[in-house]
């Protein structure tokens, strides 16, 4: 009905879903179906396991530790945490929020804030789905260890292999550079049989290949049921890798040497913090180890019924995700302390990131240690479960976008979601074979460089600028304050309206000022690959401008009007429930307030874009 300000008001309804819950859908507007009821999770603390399992991901065992370390040791946590309270809680709570709300994943969700800016939804998802072509990979590796894990002595103890060159091949490592471990080379010349570069990408690896496809298998029946059947999966998924972690760490600190790497670790040193790259680090850090910008989380949130605390679920995500960094970095450095007293070679030659950490270094370290196939078990064990977590996620984007656009027509002709979900897993799997290929570890710093360090930040800038500048902190204020029942604290507006969009913009400006071309090891890739990785970053971005431009065009009237509807919200078909406290106002709906009757209208026609 319409208010006496001009204001128009939907009438809502109840609807129950097939699993209990309710939602609520507005009335059918003119050329519009009705939205049908969306699955929730059955518990709030599923959501919970599955957000700390897509956060807590390999970045947590390969990548905080070795920065930590490079960055002031014990005095790096001082900008880490000081950007994880005015970056990252605010925007993962953010983006819980509007995933919660608009009950949609990022493309339909982001598409309503800001019809301008609708291009940034479907670049989350492009953004995730490459990253699961080839972050599979992982996985893949995970399982080739795991299955050769079960021998003793281990397969990388020795130089005694067929696969070892003898000439440049040591037991353990060393400070040299003309020679390779035992594991170096068991990971160089038999798991992945690399070539020279990029420009020979050799043979597929068959005995990979099919673990790809086991991998991808997993994943399948992992969410093919949606979040009611993930939901139970992360109990497993996002919980195990504790007791393994707790396990190691209590078996790394009672060997020799492992006092030594500790300290080595957390040794602080405060020069470090008067440093601007250590701060644009702890940044960084926490952006992408929250998983901020991919539309995972947005899409996992539209799962939610809407009285979910939103804020006990950002501060359990962060928080935990923080402290397995920190838990992860004691039992590497740990490692690495007993390492460098048994093969006397100074830690700062062993402590790398990346691969080589978790498939190289830390797999040395098993050799002598008792007991070694067990701990090595465990160990690709908790690799495994800790990817499989991040996968579910970024496939799942793709999987709720899809059902999102195209509900109707995909279960017209695939009649089922479980079938969607195998399209998706089928499509990822064809993209990801070169891959598996010998020259595929290439492939995979390529993608990962370019998606993952470079697409990602400014990704993320043009999200908050659509959620924060033109949807407005007042109107997501109001949104929370219907799920509930009253409105975010003072600290998260004055993050969203300033600190985190000045923080992130000066990400930008450092991603590109600090650039480095990828390179693997001593491989420096040639000019047309590095314009390769940049072809690859704008898969993701160009739907950004793209999209921007389909909706002015497409648009009817003056430049200025096209515009001002372009950056108006379009109002949602389907929203949330109101809570009880938030069903007693009766305030009128905030983004057609004040608006004129005609420009109502032709906004309620043009609400999905």
């Amino acid at each position: 009905m319409k208010n006496t300000d001009g204001s128009v008001q939907m009438k809502m309804r109840k609807a129950k879903t097939k699993y209990g819950s309710t939602g609520t859908s507005a009335d059918k507007v003119k050329g519009h179906e009705e939205v049908p009821p969306r699955a929730t999770w059955s518990r709030q603390i599923e959501f919970m396991l599955a957000g700390i399992g897509y956060s807590v991901g390999l970045g947590n065992v390969w990548r905080f530790p070795f920065l930590c370390y490079r960055s002031g040791g014990g005095a790096f946590l001082i900008p880490f945490f000081a950007m994880l309270v005015v970056l990252g809680i605010p925007l993962l709570y953010m983006e819980i929020a509007i995933g919660q709300y608009f009950r949609a994943g990022p493309v339909k969700a982001l598409a309503t804030i800001c019809p301008l800016l609708k291009g940034v939804g479907v670049a989350t998802v492009a953004i995730s789905f490459i990253m699961c072509t080839y972050y599979n990979l992982i996985i893949c590796w995970a399982l080739y260890y795991l299955i050769n894990s079960f021998q003793n002595p281990l397969p990388w103890h020795s130089c005694n292999n067929t696969w070892n060159h003898p000439e440049s091949c040591t037991d353990s490592h060393t400070a040299s550079n003309i020679t390779d471990s035992a594991s170096q080379q068991f990971f160089d010349y038999h798991v992945l049989q690399k070539t020279n570069g990029l420009e020979d990408l050799g043979d597929i690896r068959w005995e990979h290949f099919g673990l790809l496809a086991l991998a991808w298998i997993i994943v399948y029946f992992c969410i093919f049921k949606g979040v009611q059947w993930t939901g139970k999966v992360v109990y497993v998924t996002a919980l195990f890798p504790y007791v393994v972690l707790f396990a190691m760490l209590v078996n790394n600190t009672q060997l020799p040497g492992a006092t030594e790497g500790i300290n080595y670790f957390v040794n602080p040193d405060w020069e470090k913090l008067k440093e601007v790259q250590v701060w644009v680090y702890a940044a960084v850090q926490v952006f992408n180890s929250l998983g901020i910008g991919f539309g995972s989380l947005i899409a996992m949130a539209s799962y939610n019924k809407s009285n979910n605390n939103i804020l006990n679920n950002t501060l359990a995500i962060s928080l935990t995700n923080t402290a397995t960094s920190i838990l992860s970095g004691f039992v590497i450095f740990s490692a690495f302390g007993y390492m460098s007293q048994v093969i006397n070679v100074p830690i700062e030659k062993i402590a790398v990131d990346g691969p080589g950490l978790v498939f190289v270094i830390y797999p040395e370290a098993f050799v002598t240690m008792p007991v070694s196939p067990l701990w090595a078990v465990l160990f690709f064990v908790m690799l495994l479960l800790l990817g499989l977590d991040s996968q579910f996620a970024m496939v799942e984007v793709m999987v709720t976008s899809l059902m999102d656009a195209h509900n109707v027509h995909l279960l017209k002709y695939l009649k089922r979601k479980e079938f969607v979900v195998l399209a998706v897993s089928v499509v990822g799997f064809l993209l990801g074979i070169p891959n598996v290929t010998q020259g595929g570890i290439y492939v995979f710093q390529l993608l990962d460089h370019y998606t993952a360090q470079v697409s990602i930040i400014f990704l993320a800038f043009c999200e908050v600028i659509a959620v924060c500048c033109f949807y407005g902190v007042s109107r997501l204020s109001q949104n929370i304050t219907e799920m509930q029942g009253k409105p975010p604290n003072i600290y998260l507006r004055v993050c969203w309206r300033v600190l985190s969009p000045v923080l992130i913009l000066t990400l930008c400006v450092f991603v590109v000022l600090d650039f480095e071309p990828v390179r693997y090891g001593s491989y420096k890739y040639p000019a047309w690959a590095q314009g390769l990785g940049w072809v690859i970053a704008l898969v993701s971005l160009v739907w950004i401008p793209g999209g921007a431009l389909h909706t002015l065009l497409t648009s009817t009237g003056p430049f200025l009007k096209r515009l001002r509807k372009a950056i108006t919200p379009a109002v949602p078909i389907h929203v949330s429930k109101p809570t009880e406290a938030a069903a007693l106002d009766t305030s009128p709906a905030a983004p057609l307030s004040g608006m004129s009757p005609s420009l109502q209208a032709e906004i309620l026609r043009s609400t999905f874009v």
